[in-house]
């Protein structure tokens, strides 16, 4: 576990990515070139302008020497190179890194050796003016180089790491991913298939490259022989791609393709000894076997998940697009002019194409044949979306004021039973008052007297009140047996 702190481990990361890859080259060329200045019983003068510009051609700059152009460079180095780049630049970038720190690992892989790429010219051009046969070479060329190597790098390292957010996009296929794995699978296996022939055919040659290793009896200068081959293998082997995809590649004027050899002048370096001598015999049989297998390769890796038939054309012809634009990117990078030899490479007007053709036809039919094509899946009519729930209405602060309709009574049902009424129990009073006697017919209605005044006939008009007894009258009326002392009592 690293307890740095965050700003401090970015900033090594940085650093690493920055300088990482092209200090390690340094350091090789530096010791090569030493070694050789040693073994030679040179002086150490224009060693650093050696340095600088094999460092320069490791990125892919030619180099002039008495003015004479070397500018078929090794792929060997330059691929390490790309190799190195991609590793440290994914070694920088941790899962959930931002945007922004990204764009800085970027910037970083591309400033460092930008950096030493300037600083390699300026070593050079003051080099020159010791060593009079070593020029400067074109500033613009070296910093595009430099550049278009190590974002390659920087590319490939970074991107199966936003792979996850980049398909979050909308405008971004999901069949992405596995386009570029299926042309990755049908590099390799072209790139191998063809690297295959050519040791095959050094072994038919074998002759030939004893004979191309005997122009030196020493031991190192043998040992130098089979560097370089072991450093320019790879160009023969895209050499013996483009002849397999129906392309040619040339050394100065011999030609070789799948159907016609012409011979001419090749240099002396054994890893040549592979290159066919006319006539070209059946050997045209196993390098269409090669193209024609690497396209399988490419099929059966589109297929590996069924797509219906626009989305898996999609996928395939991405595929087979990026394969062809990678093997036609490292022919160009492999290729150049050779001092007197002239020209040395593939024909980069049909290489590409001829491998394109190859991925999508064969690629195509294998897909095919593979069942990576399936049907659309119909669509259903959706059932109608239920009808939404009305919401209760919030409640108002105020009370509403019913209407007349709302205050009316609801009907009841008729089969509902009418509930029995309560019966009160009174209780009676202790003793009943005497009834009182009728009203005398002759005399005449009076008023209603006053409180004072003593009542000598009920008023049915007066408070009915006032003809209820209390029960101290009662027991004043039991004293007495007539109306008239008891009105006269009260």
């Amino acid at each position: 576990m690293d307890n740095r702190p965050v700003g401090t481990r970015q900033a090594r990361d940085l650093l690493r990515v920055a300088f990482g890859p092209s200090a390690i080259a340094l350091a090789v060329i530096a010791a090569v070139v030493l070694v050789q200045l040693v073994i030679a019983n040179s002086d150490m003068t224009g060693a650093f302008g050696a340095i600088a510009s094999m460092w320069l051609g490791v990125h892919g700059v030619p180099v002039s020497i008495g003015g004479a152009e070397l500018g078929v460079m090794p792929l060997l180095p330059m691929l390490a190179m790309v190799w190195g780049t991609a590793r440290t630049t994914a070694a920088a970038t941790k899962a959930g890194t931002s945007w922004f720190v990204i764009r800085w690992i970027v910037a970083s892989a591309l400033g460092g050796p930008l950096l030493i790429a300037a600083i390699a010219l300026a070593v050079i051009h003051d080099a020159s003016s010791v060593l009079i046969q070593l020029q400067t070479p074109s500033a613009s060329l070296a910093f595009g180089s430099v550049a278009a190597v190590h974002l390659v790098g920087a590319l490939v390292g970074v991107g199966p790491r936003v792979t996850g957010r980049l398909l979050r996009l909308p405008y971004v296929p999901v069949w992405l991913p596995e386009a570029f794995r299926a042309a990755s699978v049908g590099v390799l296996a072209l790139f191998g298939l063809s690297g295959a022939i050519a040791a095959g055919s050094l072994v038919v040659h074998w002759g030939t490259m004893d004979t191309l290793f005997g122009i030196t009896d020493s031991a190192f200068g043998q040992f130098s022989l089979t560097l370089l081959s072991i450093l320019y293998a790879p160009n023969v082997i895209v050499g013996t791609a483009a002849v397999a995809v129906g392309s040619s590649a040339h050394v100065g004027l011999a030609t070789f393709s799948s159907f016609t050899v012409l011979g001419g002048d090749v240099p002396a370096l054994p890893i040549l000894a592979a290159v066919p001598s006319p006539p070209l015999g059946p050997i045209w049989v196993a390098l269409l076997i090669a193209a024609a297998a690497a396209a399988v390769g490419l099929g059966q890796q589109c297929a590996r998940r069924a797509e219906p038939l626009p989305e898996a054309a999609g996928k395939l012809t991405t595929a087979a697009a990026v394969g062809a634009a990678v093997m036609a990117l490292l022919g160009y990078a492999g290729g150049g002019r050779l001092g007197n030899f002239g020209d040395v490479g593939v024909d980069q007007g049909t290489f590409g194409p001829a491998a394109f053709v190859w991925f999508v036809g064969i690629g195509g039919l294998t897909v095919v044949m593979s069942g990576g094509l399936r049907r659309r899946p119909k669509a259903r009519p959706m059932p109608a979306p239920p009808a939404p729930t009305p919401e209760p209405e919030a409640e108002p602060d105020t009370l509403p004021v019913p209407t007349a309709e709302e205050t009316e009574p609801e009907p009841q049902p008729a089969f509902e039973p009418e509930a029995e009424p309560e019966v009160v129990f009174e209780p009676e009073p202790e003793g009943e008052p005497e009834p009182l006697p009728p009203p005398e017919s002759a005399q005449p209605v009076q008023p209603r007297p006053s409180r004072a005044a003593p009542r000598d006939v009920f008023d049915f008009d007066d408070d009915p009140e006032a003809h209820y007894f209390a029960d101290d009258d009662l027991s004043t009326a039991d004293d007495h047996t007539s109306d008239e002392p008891r009105r006269s009592s009260d």
